[in-house]
């Protein structure tokens, strides 16, 4: 259990740009209630390593293999007293020994209103082009637990946009971003005060 005066430590995992990354370390930067304590790829060219550089948060990537047998990640982690793993926009699926390991303690974001549109495959831009095609009348975004299955696990948050008739899936993503980049932090911080 974290002190009421302790810092929750997170780590986020990210795949590519991290946009969102950049949006939670940006919010924390000076919060009395978490801190970033690293920042976790499985691609040694994804710019959320740059952006953490930028920030002086400590980095690390692990291949694709160490992901899927997940000791190496767990020790990491352990050693350096994570708290919380956050998702933002990684895209392997996250081993069940990780997660038996961080139960309840680890949260992705979906860019969709789960469960429509969720599952292997339904990320970024396949999910925003599935929504164009079957002509829905909004979308948003689900923040949710991680469980052993893609996008099922316990939802803590959920925000819809409205969608237009003319909405390309460009400006569904852009829709849909505005929403993930304002909400995401704010979910998390209150997930963390509440925990606390």
């Amino acid at each position: 259990m974290i002190s009421n005066n302790a810092k929750s430590n997170l780590a986020i995992f990210a795949s590519g740009s991290g946009s969102n990354a950049q949006k939670i370390i940006e919010y924390f930067d000076a919060s009395l209630n978490a801190e970033i304590g690293l920042v976790v790829s499985n691609r040694a060219e994804a710019l959320v390593l740059e952006r953490a550089h930028k920030a002086q948060i400590d980095t690390q990537v692990f291949s694709n293999s160490q992901f899927k047998e997940g000791t190496e990640v767990i020790r990491l982690l352990q050693n350096l007293k994570i708290d919380y793993i956050i998702l933002a926009g990684f895209l392997l699926k996250i081993p069940i020994a990780l997660i038996r390991n961080f139960p309840r303690k680890i949260i992705n974001i979906h860019p969709a209103l789960l469960p429509k549109y969720g599952g292997k495959g339904m990320y970024g831009k396949h999910v925003h082009q599935a929504v164009f095609d079957h002509f829905e009348v909004e979308s948003g975004i689900t923040i949710h637990y991680v469980n052993e299955a893609y996008d099922e696990g316990q939802i803590i948050f959920q925000k819809s946009v409205t969608l237009e008739l003319l909405d390309t899936p460009d400006i569904i993503a852009t829709k849909v971003l505005a929403l993930e980049h304002h909400h995401y932090p704010r979910v998390i911080d209150n997930l963390l005060t509440l925990s606390n």
